[in-house]
């Protein structure tokens, strides 16, 4: 598998939706940290195990969505995330959100930063060695160089 790629199917459920049958727009911050989730839990690693084995925890720290059009009641959905950067401390992640039957039908987009804090204090600490160091050779040049600094 690739890390730095991932894609996660969803589907709008009632409880998403307003009461015209489209998504709230606060839902799409929920698919994608699902897809967030599930991507970490591909790499092996649990939010929980890592919150209790290693005491460190993930925390949104900057998020941008632009919503292109609305997801609707029953619709099965794909959302994506691609890492874009990888710093000591942080991950920065694009997403998508598409119609699985019609992947040309881009529904939202986000970019989210997330910051790695220790689970006790929640200051900043650096990402665990071992999700680093499957992340990094796989990301594209520009986003390597970004480790650097």
């Amino acid at each position: 598998m690739n890390p730095a790629l991932f894609t996660w199917p969803l589907r709008v459920y009632y409880e998403d939706t307003d009461v015209s049958g489209v998504v709230y727009h606060a839902n799409y911050l929920k698919f994608f940290e699902r897809a967030r989730t599930e991507w970490l839990r591909a790499l092996g690693y649990s939010q929980e195990a890592l919150r209790h084995e290693v005491q460190v925890a993930f925390t949104v720290s900057h998020v941008e969505v632009a919503f292109r059009m609305p997801a609707r009641l029953d619709d099965e959905l794909i959302a994506s995330v691609a890492v874009t950067e990888c710093r000591r401390a942080s991950l920065t992640m694009a997403q998508e959100l598409r119609l699985a039957q019609d992947a040309t039908r881009l529904l939202a987009t986000a970019q989210v930063r997330v910051a790695c804090v220790d689970a006790v204090q929640f200051k900043p600490c650096g990402l665990p060695a071992g999700l680093r160091e499957r992340l990094v050779p796989r990301l594209p040049q520009p986003a390597r160089q970004a480790t650097t600094h």
